[in-house]
């Protein structure tokens, strides 16, 4: 039996807007409003607010060492001071990665865990079950999350919020009282872009979004934007680059994993990385407009070597851009693939990340 799609408490709001939904993750999320272009250009130039309450959000408190906390992910958790938070991995025994998330350290003995939509019940479990002493919650229902990313997004929040937002760095947070209830702003996104990150209580957030779209600087934005946005900086989408298939080193992104610290799935990278793996993830830019998409084979000549696991056209870069699982032995920099689907065919070149280099994001 199919689950019934779940929705945001912005669902009313993105329908009065004339957005195009449709199910991501098990919810009713908007695709793009205007359009994923234009929606794309206006974050890259100007603020776009997106709705990303489907995202699911845990609350721990206990002894961060005792509690078994410590050795969950690919990073320490201890070692985060409070205010900032760090981006990383839940694996499984394999090595393989359970999520990719990111964890706040609100106090001493207090974090918040942020994990996508679709993997958040059994993130939950995984969780719970390696935990032995400490308070859990899944808070994901009483949580609601806006995205404010684009170069403009700090002068609107400014305005709005006070000057205190202009002194938050990157990969920080402030606890802050918003609409009289308690409130989290981080400097964080997954655009490429300067940006925030809001989290608020679900009965504030039609409030909130109503009150950032009177700003002329701000426009909605969809899926599809962030999508695009996204794959311009090469940043990995769960579900597409990275699951429970493919370890953090295969997925090139052992910068996120501290091998020196226990943590499940530690020994199986250990015996990974001192062997020759037979694949890795490599982004790639196509030498015309033509778009690659997922499932479409990667060849070089009649040898297939691999399979692209995202793929968009670049409104930046004028060209096809995507990421692909290729054998090691075609990952060097400059070489050379063909990208084939049926008929369909185009050349495309390994190269380096990020993509588009000229963001917002460190401003």
């Amino acid at each position: 039996m199919t689950e019934p799609v779940k929705t945001t408490p912005l669902n009313k709001q993105h329908r009065n807007l004339g957005a195009l939904m449709a199910p991501f993750g098990g919810w009713d999320m908007p695709i793009q409003y205007e359009g994923i272009i234009a929606e794309h250009r206006w974050c890259r130039e100007q603020a776009a607010l997106f709705d990303i309450c489907h995202m699911g959000e845990f609350h721990f408190k206990g002894d961060i060492v005792s509690s078994g906390l410590e050795d969950l992910f690919t990073f320490s958790i201890k070692a985060i001071p409070e205010g900032r938070s760090k981006y990383g991995f839940l694996l499984n025994e394999k090595g393989c990665i359970v999520d990719d998330l990111i964890v706040f350290r609100l106090a001493d003995d207090e974090v918040m865990i942020v994990v996508n939509a679709a993997t958040a019940p059994n993130d939950f479990k995984v969780i719970k079950s390696r935990l032995t002493t400490g308070q859990l919650s899944d808070i994901t229902a009483n949580t609601a999350k806006l995205d404010l990313q684009g170069p403009l997004s700090r002068e609107v929040l400014v305005e709005l919020l006070g000057e205190w937002v202009s002194g938050i760095p990157y990969f920080r947070f402030v606890e802050h009282d918003l609409l009289g209830s308690p409130a989290i702003v981080s400097r964080t996104g997954y655009t490429g872009e300067l940006g925030y990150e809001i989290f608020l209580p679900a009965d504030k957030v039609v409030e909130l979004w109503d009150i950032l779209l009177k700003d002329d600087r701000v426009k909605p934005a969809g899926l599809g934007a962030r999508d695009v946005l996204r794959l311009e900086m090469g940043y990995s989408l769960y579900g597409n680059d990275i699951d429970e298939t493919t370890t953090p080193l295969e997925a090139d992104l052992g910068a996120f994993v501290k091998l020196d610290k226990q943590f499940v799935g530690n020994e199986a990278l250990l015996s990974e990385k001192n062997k020759l793996s037979g694949r890795i993830k490599v982004p790639f830019r196509v030498t015309s407009r033509r778009t690659p998409r997922h499932g479409f084979g990667i060849y070089d000549g009649d040898k297939k070597i691999g399979e692209v696991t995202s793929g968009v056209f670049s409104p930046m870069l004028g060209c096809g851009i995507g990421l692909g699982y290729v054998e090691t032995a075609y990952s060097a920099l400059d070489t050379v693939l063909s990208i084939r689907q049926d008929r369909t065919t185009m050349d495309a070149v390994v190269c380096s990340l990020p993509f588009y280099d000229k963001g917002s994001l460190r401003s």
